[in-house]
C-alpha cells in the first residue's frame, strides 16, 4: 500500500506553476481549526527561513526606528517641543508613541510586496494546488510581519528611553499600547495584501503604498499637534485613523483620556479587516 505525502515546497523561481485544482479549493472548507493552525505554523516557518536566508530584509526593521527617531527629534524637536510648551525632551515623549502608531503602516507595505513577489516566482501557485486553507497562506504572512513589527517597536522604545523618554503611566499601559498598535497594524496589512494581489509588480505596490501612507502619516497627530494645522486639515485629521491610534498610544503611555481613541482605533481595525480580509482571500483564490 502506498501513501502520498504533501509538502510545502515552493516552485522554482520564474515558474508559473499549475493552476489550483477544483478539489483543493473544494476541500478547503473541510479543513478544521487545528489543521488550519498547523498550516499557518508551517507557512510562517517557511517565511522565517526566507528571512534567515536573506538577513538584508530586516534592514528596514532595524534601521527605520533609529533614523526616524533621530531625524525628527533633532530636526523638528526644538520647534515642535516649543509649541508643546516645553523643549526637545517633551517632544520625545510626544513623538515616540506616535512613531509606534506609524510602524505598522510602514512594515505593512512589505507584506504586499512579498505576496506580489511570491506570485511572480510561482510560489503561490504551488500553495494553491495544496489542500490547505487559502487564508492560512495570507495569515502566515501577517504573523511573520507582526513579529518584524515587534522588533521595530522594541528598537524604537530603546531609542526613546535612550533619548530621555519617560513612561508616565505603567508597564501595563505600555504593553496595551504595543498590543493596540499590533492590532491596527494587522488590519492595515490586509489592505497591502489586497494591493499586492491586485497590482502587477512589487514596484507598483510600493508606489501605491506611498501615495496612501504619506497623507495619512503627515496629516495626523503623529509628528505634531493638530491644533497648529489649518482648519480644513484639522477636519481631515479628526477622521484619520492614525490620529486616533497615535492619541490612544500616547494616552496609554503618557496619561490622559484614552477611551474614545481606543474604541475608535479598534472600530477602524475591525472595519478594515472585515472588508479587506475576505476580498484578499477571494482575490487570492481567483488570481491567475
Amino acid at each position: 500500500m502506498s501513501t502520498t505525502t504533501t509538502t510545502l515546497t515552493p516552485a522554482p523561481a520564474g515558474s508559473t506553476g499549475p493552476a489550483p485544482s477544483k478539489a483543493a479549493v473544494a476541500g478547503e472548507g473541510r479543513i478544521g481549526l487545528r489543521a488550519n493552525l498547523r498550516h499557518i505554523g508551517a507557512l510562517a516557518r517557511r517565511n522565517l527561513l526566507q528571512i534567515k536566508k536573506d538577513p538584508e530584509s530586516m534592514f528596514d526593521v532595524l534601521l527605520m526606528p533609529v533614523i526616524f527617531t533621530l531625524l525628527f527629534v533633532y530636526v523638528f524637536g526644538g520647534s515642535v517641543g516649543s509649541s508643546l510648551g516645553g523643549d526637545r525632551h517633551d517632544y520625545v515623549n510626544y513623538l515616540i508613541p506616535g512613531l509606534m502608531a506609524m510602524m505598522g503602516m510602514n512594515i505593512a507595505m512589505a507584506v504586499g510586496t512579498g505576496v506580489n513577489d511570491d506570485f511572480r516566482k510561482g510560489v503561490m501557485d504551488r500553495f494553491r494546488t495544496m489542500p490547505i486553507a487559502r487564508s492560512s497562506v495570507l495569515i502566515a504572512k501577517i504573523v511573520v510581519e507582526l513579529g518584524r513589527m515587534m522588533v521595530a517597536t522594541l528598537i524604537l522604545l530603546v531609542m526613546g528611553f535612550a533619548l530621555g523618554m519617560t513612561l508616565e503611566t505603567s508597564v501595563l499601559g505600555l504593553l496595551a499600547a504595543v498590543a493596540l498598535s499590533a492590532v491596527f497594524g494587522a488590519a492595515i496589512m490586509w489592505i497591502f495584501i489586497l494591493l499586492g494581489l491586485s497590482m502587477k509588480t512589487a514596484q507598483a505596490v510600493q508606489g501605491m503604498g506611498m501615495l496612501v501612507l504619506m497623507p495619512l502619516q503627515f496629516g495626523s497627530s503623529i509628528f505634531a499637534p493638530t491644533q497648529t494645522m489649518p482648519g480644513w486639515l484639522q477636519a481631515f485629521t479628526d477622521y484619520n485613523p492614525l490620529s486616533n491610534l497615535a492619541d490612544a498610544v500616547r494616552g496609554l503611555m503618557m496619561g490622559g483620556p484614552v477611551a474614545s481613541s481606543v474604541w475608535w482605533t479598534l472600530a477602524w481595525a475591525a472595519g478594515i479587516t472585515l472588508v479587506t480580509a475576505p476580498l484578499a482571500v477571494s482575490k487570492f483564490r481567483r488570481k491567475t
